[in-house]
This record gives C-alpha cells, structure tokens and sequence, in this order.
C-alpha cells in the first residue's frame, strides 16, 4: 500500500482539528458535503487526497480561506523530504484530542489582548511547575526518614 503524501497528510491534521474546533462530528461534516464518514477519516488520516472543489467546499463550511490547510505545510522540495510532517508536540496532540482541551483552545482563541493571553499562559506555566514541585515534595519530603534530626 502506497504511503499517504506528506502535505495530504498535513492538510487532513488541519482539516481534523478545525473540525474539532468546531464541533463538527465527522458524521455533521460528510452530511454537508454529501460524503461518507468514511471518506472524512480517509481525508484526515491523509489517504485519501481532497480535490480542489472539495477544499474549497469546506473552507466554505468553515469560513476559513483554503490557504488555512496550507499554512505551515511542509516544502515538497526534495525527495527526501517526503517523510512525516512537521506534528505539535505529543503534549499538545493529547490535549487537543480532549473535550477540555478543545474548550480550553476556543476559550483561550477568543482572548484577543495579547497581555491577557501572555499572562494566562505565564499563570498556566506557575501552577504547572507548582504542581509538580508538590508532587516532588509528597514523595521527599525534606527533613523526613531517619537521621534526619
């Protein structure tokens, strides 16, 4: 079985989380466009390439222009460079693929003060670290265990 391309593999990763952001199941998604789920799968796992018309369908869908998918998307410059696009970190794919962490993303995109925004994350970032001093702390405490007088 041939591999998926790189940039079809990409454009369906865009494809997935904009639904996702949206709310869209991929049962809503085939329905408007009068496909099957199965074809979404095959369109978001990158097997099956979607043609320009189809592009330009959900972008319509989803009131982003078509260069949306595109954006970041991995030159096709070399041979060598067909292997797998550039992904986020294994952290942020686990978090997306949360209800929360969608909710946490639309909530955090709807803050439009960039201070907000930088302080919100700097906040995230010190309980994060706080958390995990804690848990550091539960498992040694300091001055705990014999000989420690």
């Amino acid at each position: 079985m041939k591999e998926p391309n790189r940039v079809d593999e990409y454009v369906g990763i865009r494809l997935r989380r904009l639904r996702r952001l949206t709310g869209y199941s991929q049962t809503k998604l085939a329905e408007l466009l009068g496909i099957t789920f199965q074809q979404i799968q095959k369109y978001e796992k990158g097997v099956n390439r979607i043609s320009a018309s189809r592009l330009q369908h959900i972008a319509n869908i989803f009131q982003v222009p078509v260069a949306h998918f595109f954006d970041g998307a991995p030159a096709m410059s070399t041979p060598a460079a067909d292997s797998a696009p550039d992904a986020p970190p294994p952290e942020v794919a686990d978090l997306l693929a949360t209800r929360d962490g969608i909710r946490l993303a639309k909530a955090f995109a709807s803050i439009r003060n960039v201070k907000t925004r930088r302080r919100i994350v700097a906040l995230t970032e010190a309980m994060g670290d706080s958390e995990e001093a804690s848990e550091a702390e539960q498992r040694h405490p300091t001055g705990a265990g014999p000989g420690c007088d």
